[in-house]
Order: structure tokens, then sequence, then C-alpha cells
């Protein structure tokens, strides 16, 4: 009898620590976050104190970097559910412009005092850098009064958690939040070991769960064993590890029947990677439902696109500066007017511009359909008129017939359609099918060693890829991928390098100093093929291009640019690095240019 009392109790016991394990695991991820935010204002109140009681340069960095660490446990959620603030905690030392007002926002966060501390620490900013660091406490705890507000659902962390990968990938291994410390390896790490932690609170006995566990482990290992920032191998890192996460976070939404949350953006809620084929919707940067993307409307736009009758006397089409066989440029320094006369702009290539939100070298137009428009109008392009364009087209029955089957809820032909479908054209020109595509998607034969050392440094030492974003290779913001940015590099007039462009662009149209001479950030895509380079043309080869941005831009070249937003130090690029470098930038040619 005792024997059978004492194996119940056993038992009774057994149960009550099974039960007391199971209620460890039933964590709430607002709380975890609440602690998470909390450990990072102590780090931030630490760092303060280092600072003002006169600390060593090194001791002030050992503290920067634990208070980085900390950030990266949270900023998943941070840049998800609070991206304003995070912006100002996290964001570029730019100064943040808001053009409708035609006003601008000072820079703080971690960056500013990054550059504060490194490579030079001076006491004479004390004062400065306390203060930014107030400023940094007090988002911290706006952030903190939003988790405490908001219901945290698990489709939101599902979203956030595959965002926060592709923020790693495109933003984080490339140094784009620490550009001087370059200590973004040690923090990729700490991106990616909260991952397997936040899905074990949401579904514990998952079996995808084990798996992207052991790959987490695994990415963890490989930042361990190669930390150096020039060194690591970004290639290796996202088809080994980065992307096998990312369909694995896709698995495990699928498997647990979490539903994807739905946005209008470019990137898709749905894409498994960044690289899949349809990971991209040309829908993102639609003005509304009735401008979406049809091929029917594409068809029709191909036949506008290539009619003469489009322009005032009948010369040219929109296919005369946009020849297919170059990418959709023309090959010219400049673009010519209409009566012969040299234009101070290159004409871009139309691959992939459905994928920015402003269109035009200064960025004067939001989407396709008031470019086309803009260019059809314009007195030195094609000096036509959509009024009288709509008139003849309306009564050409072949166009008519066109247009029903383009607009079939129209009982008209109407002049928006004209433009949209020459942009819905626009829309169809890309392929997402480069020989870096295929790689990306697995066929390792598809890039050879100079071109895979080249991606390491067109994502790493070089620096490209902190304006121009993997994998649009435009100026356009992953991970949200819904704003396009400009750059001010100093471009010179030619390429002799003696005097700078006289062209202002964005401050023509926006008289904020900030932005003379920005210029959009336009994509790299097919850009073997859509010579010459910069917004003038100064440049013929991709050759020119690398030695400029080598020397530190328009300043490294001796030239005055006070506004410049590229980083002025030279990149110290070898021979061979920069021939590599050019190699990597020929494998996103696509197949039909190739």
């Amino acid at each position: 009898m005792k024997l059978k009392y004492s194996i119940f109790l056993l038992i009774l016991l057994s149960l009550f620590f099974s039960s007391c394990e199971d209620k460890a695991f039933e964590k709430n991820i607002k709380q975890e976050l609440l602690v998470d935010l909390t450990k990072l204002k102590n780090e931030i109140i630490l760092l303060q104190e280092v600072i003002a009681t006169d600390g060593s340069q090194k001791e002030i960095l050992n503290q920067f970097k634990k208070a980085r660490l900390q950030y990266k446990r949270i900023e998943w959620a941070v840049e998800y559910f609070v991206p304003e603030t995070a912006r100002f905690m996290n964001g570029p030392a730019l100064d943040e412009m808001e053009l409708e007002e035609n006003k601008f926002f000072v820079p703080n966060g971690f960056q500013v005092i990054e550059e504060h501390i490194y490579p030079e620490y001076s006491s004479k900013n004390k004062k400065e850098i306390i203060r930014e660091l107030d400023i940094l406490l007090s988002n911290a705890k706006q952030v903190e009064a939003t988790f405490e507000a908001i219901t945290i659902s698990n489709d939101y962390v599902l979203d956030a958690v595959q965002q926060n990968v592709h923020r790693i990938l495109t933003l984080g291994i490339t140094g784009f939040d620490s550009p001087i410390l370059n200590s973004s390896i040690a923090e990729t790490k700490q991106s990616i070991i909260i991952i397997p932690e936040l899905l074990l609170i949401i579904q514990p006995n998952s079996k995808t769960l084990q798996e992207i566990k052991q790959i987490a482990s695994k990415a963890k290992a490989y930042c361990d064993a190669n930390s150096n920032f020039n060194t690591f191998n970004r290639a290796e890192f996202i088809t080994e590890y980065l992307n096998p996460l990312s369909r694995k976070l896709n698995l495990f939404q699928k498997e647990e029947k979490i539903p994807a949350v739905e946005r209008n953006r470019a990137l898709k809620a749905t894409a498994a990677t960044l690289f899949d084929e349809n990971a991209f919707d040309v829908n993102g940067f639609v003005a509304s439902n009735e401008y979406k993307y049809s091929e029917e409307k594409a068809l029709l736009g191909e036949k506008l696109f290539y009619d003469k009758s489009l322009s005032k006397d009948g010369s040219r089409s929109c296919a005369s500066c946009h020849n297919s066989e170059k990418a959709f440029t023309d090959g010219l320094k400049t673009n010519i007017s209409l009566k012969g006369k040299n234009l101070n702009r290159n004409t871009p290539t139309l691959t992939y511009a459905s994928f920015q939100n402003a269109q035009f070298w200064d960025m004067r137009q939001l989407d396709l359909e008031k470019q086309s428009v803009d260019v059809i109008e314009n007195v030195d392009e094609m000096h036509g008129s959509l009024a009288t364009i709509h008139s003849k087209i309306s009564s050409d029955n072949e166009y008519i017939q066109l247009f029903r089957k383009a607009y079939p809820k129209s009982d008209k032909t109407e002049a928006w359609q004209i433009q949209n479908a020459i942009s819905s054209y626009v829309r169809s020109l890309n392929s997402f099918d480069s020989r870096f595509d295929s790689y990306m998607r697995g066929n390792k034969e598809a890039i050879n060693t100079e071109e895979i050392q080249g991606m390491n440094l067109f994502m790493g030492k070089a620096k490209c890829a902190t304006c121009h974003f993997t994998p649009l290779f435009n100026g356009t913001v992953p991970p949200n991928f819904a704003k396009t940015e400009h750059e001010v590099v100093g471009t010179p007039e030619d390429a002799t390098g003696k005097c700078l462009s006289k062209d202002e662009g964005r401050y023509i149209f926006n008289q904020l100093s900030q932005l003379k001479g920005a210029f959009k950030t336009p994509t790299l895509r097919n850009v073997a093929v859509t010579a010459p380079y910069m917004h003038n043309g100064a440049y013929m080869t991709l050759e020119e291009v690398v030695e400029f941005y080598d020397l530190g831009g328009g300043t490294g070249l001796g030239l005055t640019v006070e506004n410049q937003t590229l980083p002025t130090d030279k990149l110290n690029l070898t021979a061979a690095e920069k021939k590599a470098l050019v190699a990597f930038m020929k494998t996103l040619t696509d197949k039909k240019y190739d």
C-alpha cells in the first residue's frame, strides 16, 4: 500500500513539475519585449555614466557596443511597430527630409553617437553625446509606451521577424547602420539568435522550429568564426543561412496556419525569400486599384510606346529615347531635344523603374503615370498633348479594341488610361532572370569566383549596397521597399573631374540646401548595357565609376561638396578588387541583354 502511495505521489509531483515547465514556456512576446527594452534603457544609462565620468575610449566603445547589441534584440519589433521612432534611434546620420512641408529634421540615435566616439573620442563632445543619449533614452521610453498599448498578434510577429531577416540581408551585413565601427557581423548574430526564442513562444512543439534553431545556431557559429567585416563571405552567408532561414520561417507560418499580413507594398508578404522569381509586386507603387497592372494594359501600352504620333510632329516615340536593345536607354551621354540640342541629363533605363516611388533623376514625379505625361508634353522631348492624343486614339478602331480589352469596365476611352497603359508596359520590363538571380536561387555555377568576390565587395568593403540596396539594386529602402532615396555624390561635369556638375537636381524643385546636387539612386540592374553613367553621362565605363567612388566621390576629387551624403573617405580598393566589383555588376544583366 505504501509502495502504491509512493508511486502515486511521484506521479503527482512529476505532473506538477511538468506543468511548471510548460508554464515557463507560456511567455508573452510583449512581456519579453518590455523586459529587453528595460535592459536597453539600462545600457544607455550606463553609457551616459561612462561618458560623464570620463571613461576611456575603450570603455565608451565597449559600452556603446553593448547598447547596440541590446537594441538588436528588439529591432525587429521597433522597426515594424514604431518605424517613425526607429528612424531616430538607429537611422542614418543624415537630415530627415519632409519635402511636402519644405523642412528637415536633424538626425539622432546610435549612428550619430557613433560618429562622436569613433575613430577618435574627444571629451569636448561630452555634453553633446550625453544630450544625444537623453534623446535616445526618451525615444526608448516612447517605444515602451507603444508596446504597452498595442496588441502584438502572431501574424504581425511572423511578418516582423521575416522582415528582419530581410533587414539583416540588405542592411545588416552591408554595414548600413554601422558605417564607421563596422560592427555589423556581431550585431547580425544577435539579430538572428532572437528568432527561435520568439517562435518558441508561439509554438514550442513545431518540427520546423527545430530546423530554424539549427540554422540560427549554425549562422551564429559562422559569424563567430568570420567576424571581420571586410572579409565576411556574404554570398555564402546569404545562400547557406539567410535564404534557408527565410524559407523555414515561411514554412513555419504555413504549418501553424498563421495568415500573411495584407499590405500594398513592392515586396509581397508571401515571398519566401527576397530572390523568389515573383517576390516583388509591380502594383506596389500604383496610385489606386484602377491603375493596377494587367497583361492587356501592357499590350496596349507597348503599342503606344512605339507610336510616333504621340509627339507633336510625329517624329518621336517613347522608344526613340528608350531603345529596348539597350535596356531601354539610348546610349548617349545626355538626351537630345527635338531640335537636336543636347539636354542636361542622361536617359535612365526603364527596366525595374516600377520599383521606385519617384521618377526622373530629380524625383519630381511620384509615379510612372505622371512621368509618362511629363515626357509626352515636354517641349524638348515629345512636345505632344495628352488631349490631342486622346482625340486621335478615340477614333482609331485598332486602339479602341485594345482599350476595350484593357479597360473592360469603361464605356469609353479616357485620357488617364493612355498614361496608365504606357506605365503598365514599363511595369512589364522586369525579368529578374540575371545570373545573379540564378545564383541566389541555388545555381552555384551561375557566377564564378571573381564575381562572388565582387558581390562580397559590393555588399561589404566597397559599401555599394548601402545605397544600391539588394536585390533591386536601386535606392528603394528595404525591408519595406516603400521609399526611394536620393544621394549627393558630387558628380563632376565630365570625366576629367575638374569641376562639379552645375545641375542642382532635387534642389530645383525643393529649395533645401541639403538637396543641392541630390539625385535619385538608380538601379544597377542591366548596368553593363546602360552606359554612359551618372545623371549627366559623365563616365563612359563602369571602371571609371568605380574609380570615382573609390576616391570618395566629388570630395575625393578635390571638389567642394559641402552637403555630400556619400562618405568622403577613400575605399582603398586594390586593382583586383575593382576588377571583381565590375565583374559582379555584369552578373546583374537580364538574359535578353546578356
